[in-house]
């Protein structure tokens, strides 16, 4: 529990932060919130790095884990991941996610027992630390909510004081009919506390008890514990499920002035005690909602997740027709200096389709959950308000996403390649799961034993076996792991690939994702066939920028494409990917 200083001597403190807390808070409380904030600030300014880290570039990338994905059964978790990652990742991907990696009690680690723990069994916050030597580390912040069996929410059951209002006490006569839910559960649990029977707000399960910001000690305490984490080396801090934050009876609860006003109190923080911190918002929602949260452009997130992407590149490949996913990639908004977009193919989590609304047609969206099932995978069905069902989450590896069943090793790899390829080439930071890297397929023992469609994709590696698999240069993890090395040390070596360089759409033909990065003096001509047909493309150079006498070479092929008549010509072979820059 955070310690208060009592009394607080105020300190000078900005209009803009008074503001945003006045937004959130009744009048009385802002001045003592605003110095206690002062107070974190304070603590932290001397424990910034010697040597910024600066922000991202076209070198990073970064590596989506479990903090237990990798076991050997003998050492702690975190120490096996880090040397999975010294031996194998170093040199090619220079940023870890490790998903939450303190002690829970369910959701896979998103239901936390204790914000400023390391579970046991990964280890201890000295590895996290080791790690944040050699790699940037993204902590999770799962701030909407605290687990069942938390100190803080065994206080509220004993009515001890201090965390009476940490939790949105409702009465359930109310209506809220209104409020979005991304899990067909009960918003609210009925719990047993000395003080009698409570009705308390658990957004996504009964496990999961929502944590009421509109008392100021909850904000100051997530600061606190957000700031732990940057003290143990964070380089990036990932805001789970922040849009659900603000509770407010008659709206959606989503999104409100509120959740937007706490993520600039965050942000602000961020900025004076650790500016290296780079803030990231997962919002599982369409473009629109989800890049609001952008801000103005610096008050906000500095990076938000593509959640639209892979039901997109899904359908893409699937379609055979890659101009569904050219259409919208040619409509990002520009990023700021300060902005980027977090794009990524496959997580722990399973596939939204919601962020593809209005980018697919139902039909479509339907067409892809389709394919999924066929491929092995698992579909979630939600009820829409007209009564009708649609599907809302696809559960499958994402290599058997993209092939069909019936395809050989060589050819699932191919097509693997060419989406990841895509992933890569994007205006933003990729973000690539483990399980992705490797090369896994359906992890049906795990279903099996949880019941839960998500664990489909979260399958657990022994490391001496992944070492011997990936020794065999003939397995599908090493085929697909060496392919991966190769579009990534490729790719670092691109400053036309920076998270902020420009892009632009080529079309040149309805199976082809076609589309230019440049900057930073370099210019990157992606080509990637959706579909498995030999094609011949021609585009005239000054559509991609060119003069009309150049000579491409694609620097994964080393193949060469010379202009004539002022057009350039390229032949694809079926699920072909290049990266053609000028040749000099």
């Amino acid at each position: 529990m955070l310690k208060r200083e009592d009394p607080v001597t105020p300190c000078e403190v900005s209009t803009d932060l008074r503001a945003l807390l006045d937004v959130v808070f009744s009048h009385d409380l802002v001045d003592d919130c605003l110095a206690r904030i002062e107070v974190l600030i304070a603590a932290r300014r001397c424990k910034q790095p010697s040597v910024p880290r600066g922000w991202v570039d076209q070198t990073d990338v970064i590596l989506i884990t479990y903090g237990d994905t990798i076991a050997d059964g003998v050492r702690p978790t975190l120490e096996v991941l880090r040397d999975f990652l010294s031996t194998y990742v170093s040199g090619y991907i220079n940023n870890i996610h490790i998903l939450p990696c303190f002690p829970w009690s369910s959701d896979d680690g998103f239901s936390i027992i204790d914000y400023r723990d390391i579970c046991p069994e990964f280890g201890q916050w000295t590895h996290i630390v080791q790690i944040s030597e050699d790699f940037g580390v993204m902590l999770d912040a799962v701030i909407n909510h605290v687990s069942s069996e938390s100190v803080w929410f065994r206080g509220f059951q004993e009515d001890d004081p201090r965390y009476r209002d940490f939790f949105h006490v409702c009465d359930p006569t109310e209506d809220y009919s209104s409020v979005t839910r991304p899990r067909a559960l009960p918003l609210l649990r009925c719990v047993e506390t000395i003080a009698g029977q409570r009705h308390v707000w658990t957004t996504f399960s009964d496990d999961q008890i929502d944590l009421n910001y509109a008392n100021p000690d909850v904000l100051l305490e997530i600061l606190d514990v957000l700031l732990h984490y940057a003290d143990k080396g964070a380089r990036f801090i990932r805001l789970d499920a922040i849009g659900f934050l603000w509770k407010k009876l008659g709206t959606t609860c989503m999104h409100l002035p509120e959740t937007h006003a706490i993520v600039k109190v965050i942000r602000y923080v961020f900025d004076r005690a650790f500016p290296d911190v780079i803030l990231l918002t997962e919002t599982n929602v369409p473009h629109a909602e989800n890049v609001s949260y952008f801000g103005d452009g610096k008050n906000e997130a500095h990076m938000v997740y593509q959640f639209p992407l892979p039901p997109l590149t899904l359908h893409a490949f699937y379609a055979r027709d890659a101009r569904r996913l050219s259409k919208w990639a040619s409509s990002l908004e520009p990023t700021s200096a300060s902005t980027t977009y977090f794009n990524f193919l496959s997580s722990h989590d399973g596939i939204g389709l919601r962020p593809a609304e209005g980018l697919l047609t139902r039909e479509e969206l339907s067409s892809v959950a389709a394919h999924v099932e066929a491929n092995g995978g698992r579909v979630s069905m939600r009820t829409l308000p007209d009564g009708e069902t649609s599907p809302y989450e696809l559960n499958i590896s994402f290599l058997d996403a993209i092939s069909e069943p019936e395809d050989g090793d060589a050819c699932k790899v191919e097509k693997f390649l060419a989406a990841q390829t895509i992933l890569l080439s994007l205006v933003g930071v990729p973000g690539i799961y483990i399980h992705s890297l490797l090369g896994s397929r359906n992890d049906y023992r795990g279903l099996e034993q949880t019941g839960r469609n998500r664990s489909i994709n979260r399958e657990k590696l022994n490391f001496k076996s992944l070492v011997d698999t990936l020794a065999r240069s003939d397995s599908l993890r090493a085929i697909t792991f060496e392919g991966h090395k190769k579009l990534l040390a490729a790719r670092r070596e691109r400053p036309a690939f920076h998270p902020n360089s420009r892009q632009r759409v080529v079309y040149v033909d309805p199976r082809v994702f076609s589309l230019v990065r440049e900057g930073r003096g370099d210019r990157v001509w992606v080509l990637v066939n959706v579909s498995p047909d030999r094609l011949t493309v021609k585009v005239r150079c000054t559509d991609l920028g060119l003069r009309s006498h150049v000579r491409l070479r694609d620097v994964l092929s080393d193949h060469r494409a010379d202009a004539s008549g002022g057009r350039i010509q390229v032949v694809l072979s079926g699920y072909a990917k290049a990266w053609f820059v000028e040749d000099v």
